[in-house]
C-alpha cells in the first residue's frame, strides 16, 4: 500500500473539485481501485503503487490546465484523466495517453495524437528541426502539425508560428482577386485558420495575428526572408515546384523548426511543372536532423467512409498503373516486330 498528498495550492480548488464535488466525483470513479480523500486544498490517495502513480501523472496534467487556463470543463476533465477500463492496473509508461496529449484547447478541449504515425510525428519533432509529413487526405497531418507548433509557442521554444502553403489555386497571381491581401489569401489558407480556431481562444488567437506572433502568408511571400526563432508548417506542399520547396527550406534560421506536409496524391500543378515535394523526400531524408514520416489510411481520422475512399483510389490507381505498363510493353512488341519485318 502506497500513499501520496497532491497539493492545489496553485488553482482554484473549486474549479478542480467542481460544483457539489462534481468532478471529485469523476476523480473517484476513474480510479475505482484507490481510496482518494479530498482535506482542504489536498488530495490524498492510497493504493497500490502503480495505481497512484498513474493517478498522480492525470492529476498532474489537470493542475497543469488550470494553472494555464483557469476553468476545465467536465468532459474534458474527465477525458484527461482517461478511460475507466485503462486505470486500476496501468502501469504509468510512455504508452499512458497523457503522453499523447498535444495542447489544450479553448474551455478545455484536449488536442491529443490519435494514432501511431501521429504519434511518431509528435516524437520525431522533440529530435530533428526539419520533418516532411506526407500522407491522404484526412490522416492528420495539417492539424497534429499545427498543434506541435502552438505548444512550442505556449512553452515559449519559439517567439512565433509561420504557416504557409502555396495557393496554386490562384497561381500564386494573387493580384487580380477581389479585396485587400488578407481577403484574397484568407480562402486559401482557411484549413490553417479551422486549426488553430481549435487549439486557442479567439480574443488571443486574434492578439497573435494583430501582432504577427502568429503569421499565415501566402508560399510565395517567403521569398528574400530569414525565418528564425519560429515554428515554421508548410501545407500542401505538394503544390509547390522545386524551386519553390528549395527557397522555403533555405528561409529556414538557426532556431527554427519546420514540418513540411503534403499529399502526392493530389498534385494541382500544370502538367509542365513537377512537384518539388517528390524530389525533395527522395534527396533529404538521409540528412541528419531532417525526418520523414509517411501517413496511411490507417491514420484517417475523418468519416469512417474516408478510409475505404482513399483505398478504392489507391487500387485504381495501381490498376491505371498496370494498364499502362501493360501498353507501353504491347508498344515496344510491336515496335519490335516492325522492325524485324523491316
Amino acid at each position: 500500500m502506497t500513499e501520496a498528498i497532491i497539493s492545489l495550492e496553485t488553482v482554484n480548488p473549486i474549479e478542480f473539485f467542481g460544483v457539489n464535488n462534481s468532478k471529485f466525483d469523476i476523480l473517484k470513479r476513474k480510479f475505482p481501485l484507490l481510496k482518494i480523500l479530498s482535506r482542504g486544498s489536498q488530495i490524498k490517495l492510497a493504493g497500490q503503487p502503480e495505481e497512484v502513480a498513474n493517478a498522480q501523472l492525470r492529476i498532474s496534467q489537470v493542475i497543469k490546465y488550470l494553472e494555464r487556463n483557469g476553468h476545465l470543463s467536465e468532459n474534458y476533465f474527465s477525458e484527461i484523466l482517461g478511460d475507466e477500463e485503462e486505470n486500476g492496473d496501468t502501469i504509468v509508461n510512455d504508452n499512458n495517453n497523457t503522453g499523447d496529449i498535444l495542447v489544450f484547447g479553448p474551455n478545455g478541449k484536449v488536442i491529443r495524437a490519435k494514432t501511431q504515425n501521429q504519434k511518431l510525428l509528435a516524437n520525431v519533432s522533440e529530435k530533428n528541426d526539419i520533418i516532411f509529413a506526407v500522407g491522404p487526405a484526412g490522416t492528420g497531418k495539417t492539424y497534429t502539425a499545427v498543434a506541435l507548433a502552438v505548444r512550442a509557442l505556449k512553452n515559449k521554444a519559439v517567439r512565433k508560428i509561420i504557416l504557409t502553403r502555396p495557393a496554386v489555386e490562384a497561381g500564386e497571381s494573387l493580384g487580380f482577386l477581389p479585396g485587400d491581401l488578407k481577403e484574397k489569401i484568407d480562402p486559401y489558407l482557411r484549413p490553417l485558420y479551422d486549426a488553430l480556431d481549435d487549439m486557442i481562444p479567439s480574443d488571443k488567437l486574434n492578439y497573435y495575428m494583430a501582432n504577427r506572433i502568429i503569421e499565415i502568408a501566402p508560399l510565395a511571400y517567403m521569398r528574400g526572408r530569414t525565418l528564425d526563432n519560429a515554428f515554421i508548417i508548410l501545407d500542401e506542399a505538394q503544390n509547390a515546384t522545386d524551386l519553390q520547396l528549395k527557397m522555403f527550406l533555405t528561409r529556414i534560421g538557426a532556431s527554427a523548426k519546420a514540418i513540411i506536409t503534403g499529399d502526392l496524391t493530389q498534385i494541382d500543378l500544370p502538367k509542365n511543372q513537377k512537384s518539388g515535394l517528390i524530389k525533395a523526400t527522395k534527396i533529404l531524408r538521409d540528412i541528419d536532423g531532417i525526418a520523414y514520416i509517411q501517413l496511411d489510411e490507417a491514420d484517417v481520422v475523418r468519416h469512417r467512409l474516408v478510409k475505404s475512399i482513399i483505398r478504392a483510389y489507391d487500387k485504381d490507381k495501381e490498376k491505371e498503373e498496370k494498364e499502362e505498363e501493360a501498353n507501353r510493353e504491347q508498344f515496344r512488341k510491336l515496335k519490335e516486330e516492325r522492325n524485324s519485318d523491316k
